[in-house]
């Protein structure tokens, strides 16, 4: 399992979260749970998704970084070392 975490450094979190495009994400081939985040206090939104394998090259077009203007600020991606059931 492979985790990805994307976040932007905004003023308008809240903007951002109700812009949240969800339907275009439901059944991506992989894609196991997407979860969007948000730190007020800081100034961050983003999300963090969960997959099965390697992410696929070809996903739904990325909403925030058209709404914000740019690619995500901060991008990580973790293997994941442990499942808990």
């Amino acid at each position: 399992m492979i985790v990805d975490i994307a976040f932007w450094d905004v003023d308008d979190v809240d903007a951002l979260h109700a812009a949240t495009a969800v339907e275009e994400w439901r059944g991506i081939d992989g894609l196991r749970l997407k979860l969007w985040i948000v730190d007020r206090e800081r100034g961050r939104w983003g999300a963090i998704m969960l997959w099965d394998g390697e992410r696929p090259a070809s996903l739904p077009p990325n909403r925030a970084a058209e709404l914000i203007g740019r690619p995500a600020d901060h991008r990580l991606t973790f293997d994941v070392a442990e499942v808990a059931p």
